[in-house]
This record gives C-alpha cells, sequence and structure tokens, in this order.
C-alpha cells in the first residue's frame, strides 16, 4: 500500500518549482500571412510567401525578455502568376537555388504602448545579414479552437527594406526599391 503522504510530498514538491516565465508558440502558416508590395512601374504588385514556420516566446511578466524566429521558404513566393513567380525564384531575384530560406531573429522585443511591440532582430535575405526593427501589435491571447490550446496573434506589423541592399538590384527604375512587407501572425501552444 502507498503511503498517503508520499503523493502529497510529491505534489507539494512540483508545486514549489518555478513557473516557466515563457511562453512559446509555434507560428501557425496556415492563419498567418507573410506578404509583401513592390512598385512595378507605375503600380504596385503584391505577393506573398506561403511556407514558413517559427516560435515566438511571449514572456509576459517582462516582455523585453521576448524572442522570435522565423524561417520562409524563398521557393514559395506567390504572385498569383506563375511566369513570374518562376523569374522570381531565379538568380536574377532570390536565387532559391543558392539562398533557399529567408531568416529572421530577434535581438530584442520592446513595448513602446500598450500592446504596440517594436522587434528588432537580425534579418538575412540573398546572403545578406542586416539588422531591423519593426513595429508590430500584440493582440493577446486565447482559448484556440481545439480543447486545451492556447493561440497568440500579432498584427500589423510592416516593415519597408530596400532591396538593393540585399543584393537583389535586377530592372532599377522600373521596380521600386522599396519593398513593404507586412506580418499577420497567429500562433499557437
Amino acid at each position: 500500500m502507498r503511503h498517503p503522504f508520499r503523493t502529497l510530498l510529491a505534489l507539494l514538491a512540483l508545486a514549489s518549482l518555478p513557473a516557466l516565465a515563457q511562453d512559446t508558440y509555434k507560428i501557425d502558416p496556415v492563419h498567418s500571412e507573410i506578404s509583401f508590395k513592390i512598385r512595378h512601374l507605375l503600380a504596385k504588385t503584391s505577393g506573398r510567401f506561403t511556407k514558413f514556420s517559427g516560435d515566438v516566446k511571449v514572456d509576459a511578466k517582462d516582455i523585453g525578455k521576448s524572442s522570435v524566429e522565423v524561417s520562409i521558404e524563398t521557393a514559395s513566393i506567390n504572385t498569383d502568376n506563375e511566369a513570374r513567380d518562376k523569374h522570381l525564384r531565379s538568380d536574377a531575384f532570390f536565387d532559391v537555388a543558392k539562398y533557399p530560406v529567408i531568416t529572421f531573429k530577434s535581438t530584442s522585443v520592446k513595448e513602446v504602448a500598450k500592446g504596440k511591440l517594436e522587434v528588432t532582430g537580425d534579418f538575412t535575405l540573398h546572403g545578406v545579414t542586416k539588422r531591423i526593427t519593426f513595429p508590430i501589435t500584440n493582440a493577446g491571447s486565447m482559448p484556440g479552437m481545439k480543447s486545451g490550446t492556447v493561440v497568440a496573434g500579432f498584427t500589423d506589423g510592416v516593415v519597408t527594406l530596400n532591396r538593393n541592399d540585399y543584393g537583389i538590384t535586377t530592372y532599377p527604375g522600373a521596380l521600386g526599391d522599396d519593398v513593404a512587407i507586412s506580418l499577420n501572425i497567429e500562433a499557437g501552444k
């Protein structure tokens, strides 16, 4: 027969362990979007990446201890035009054979207003790494659609990059130098 106090002692021991301060959320690519816009001649052309993954670690007690890591498959570029997408995958643009992944790894997360974050980190595109900062809204967290799950949302993230800074210089003048990137992320734990 078990000693009745062993179970109680085990529970007390578990309760005395420090709780993890960070919650880790996996980005849900089905309910998230990484998209872009660039000027083509006089109008804007848009597209998105359809294959990406990453982790968002949220420290609710100290948001500055939070972090983000994202990996985007360059071959997953989709502008709803097969011929253009093939050209964008070529060595004239993304050179997906040589640079199959775009990455972002945060170095700091700062809350600048209630629910408004600035995320700074190392962004690598086309073999070039630069430190960038983008604003994003922390939409909070809530129970997910599956029982026992929790989702977090990060919306309205926008950053503008100069494609020339990353060695993508094809069609100067015909294509704009600035590329506006939008992020809307839902992640689950």
